[in-house]
């Protein structure tokens, strides 16, 4: 049976569909020796080849038909892969760019499976765990602070601060490996305070990196926003404001949003998610009774609610309602239609706009993100937003806690909580011997990477 990292891999590597250009990669030793099977240029010699070179040439596809394209080779180990890989550069459409898979398939390559490319790359020694899972943040971010994120993570502060850590440990552990070897009280007491106060750094410094990375929820998920109030009080006419566009139904008509409706911004480079809600109130209509019970839903699940009121009226039974439900949970009141008479109380916590002349949007804004997001993030630190990194930064947290309240116990117990905590810093780079965690992350990846 042949290895499968013996094997030649090749996959589209760029979006099927109509486009300029599309790009098939193969990636192993048997790169080159297949592409002379099916391309072919006056100015090739594969012998001679110039790496990182774009020939143009004929791609041949069967049966007399050639396909007009650039082929560029990428000399291991000085490439993505650190294998030899070769690049077709080919017109973009659905259906050539299949056939040229199926010709490389034919020759003799092994259709890649998803993420193949990236963890050839890992085992090779070109990227970490941790830089692999960044491309697959770069990949699906949906706003400028997770992208920045992401690209801080793949630039390898990440890697960097762990394989520090775990460097560390390392020594510590040497230093009890010698204190084993020569039990005299007096060194082990002097080892013994010296790796406790290393341990104590290192919690400091997992400490840090999830203090830095607190606001991590909201650059992957955005911030959810409830637009809660009585019937007519302005939540869709406010959302229109915000978005700039009439997107919500606005009429006279009290309990015409009936669904709830989500539309998105970008703030800061925070997605604000807005979920604009039926209006709550008593009603025997069963079906605008199913929007007024999912309002009362997002009035609880969301991470601030903006509570609109008509300023231009006296404060209805149903707003009162609504404002003791707000007990417990992040909000906001907004006092809309301030373009008319203010008669409505001054409440705590407040803001005046006019959804109308779109009077204090941006003040709302800012107010939102101020409320939610305790401090500005800075992207010149190391800002982690991956789920299972922060995961495991929080047990490396736990694992340290647990090693400083245990200074009683004898050296080799304290070793072994040490490289326990190491394998656990581990997982995060992949320095460490976990081949499920390192198979589950690459095969997140898409075909091609």
């Amino acid at each position: 049976m042949v290895d499968m990292k013996e094997k030649t891999i090749v996959a589209i590597s760029t979006p099927l569909g109509r486009g300029a250009i599309s790009i098939v990669r193969m990636s192993g030793k048997e790169s080159l020796t297949l592409a002379e099977k099916v391309f072919c240029s006056q100015k090739l010699d594969y012998r001679n080849i110039t790496p990182r070179y774009l020939y143009l040439g004929d791609f041949k596809l069967g049966d007399g038909i050639i396909e007009k394209c650039m082929m560029v080779y990428f000399k291991s180990p000085f490439s993505y892969t650190g294998e030899d890989i070769v690049e077709f550069q080919v017109h973009g459409g659905t259906v050539l760019t299949q056939r040229i898979l199926e010709k490389l398939i034919e020759s003799g390559a092994t259709l890649a499976e998803a993420g193949e490319f990236s963890k050839r790359a890992f085992e090779n020694g070109k990227i970490s765990l941790d830089e692999a899972e960044s491309i697959i943040g770069e990949i699906n971010a949906e706003s400028e602070s997770e992208l920045s994120a992401s690209l801080s993570v793949a630039g390898g502060k990440l890697k960097e601060e762990i394989l520090a850590l775990q460097h560390s440990l390392t020594e510590e552990l040497a230093e009890i490996e010698a204190t084993l070897d020569y039990p005299e009280e007096d060194f082990e007491a002097a080892v013994k305070e010296k790796i406790f106060s290393e341990i104590e750094r290192v919690y400091n410094s997992l400490a840090n990196i999830l203090n830095q990375s607190k606001n991590a929820r909201f650059l992957n998920h955005g911030i959810n926003i409830a637009l809660i109030g009585s019937p007519n009080a302005g939540k869709s006419s406010l959302l229109n404001a915000v978005l700039g566009k009439e997107r919500a139904i606005v009429t006279d008509i009290a309990g015409t949003t009936r669904d709830t409706i989500k539309e998105t911004i970008a703030y800061k480079g925070i997605n604000l998610n807005f979920f604009d809600t039926a209006g709550i109130r008593d009603t025997d209509d069963q079906i605008e009774k199913i929007g007024v019970d999912k309002s009362k839903e997002y009035l609880h699940s969301s991470d601030i609610v903006l509570h609109i009121i008509d300023g231009s009226k006296p404060l209805s039974q149903d707003d009162k309602e609504i404002n003791t439900m707000l007990a417990g949970t992040n909000y906001i009141v907004v006092i809309n239609k301030i373009d008319k008479s203010r008669v409505v109380k001054t409440f705590e916590n407040e803001i005046e706009v006019s959804a109308l002349d779109k009077i204090n949007i941006n003040e709302l804004l800012e107010k939102i993100y101020n409320k939610v997001i305790s401090e500005e993030i800075d992207f010149n630190k190391l800002v982690v937003t991956n789920e299972r990194q922060l995961s495991l930064i929080n047990e490396g947290l736990t694992k340290a806690k647990t090693i400083l309240a245990r200074q009683e116990e004898s050296m080799d117990v304290v070793a072994m909580l040490i490289k326990d905590l190491w394998q656990t810093l581990g997982k995060i780079t992949g320095q460490c011997e976990n081949e499920q965690i390192i198979d589950l992350i690459f095969s997140k990846f898409c075909l091609g990477k």
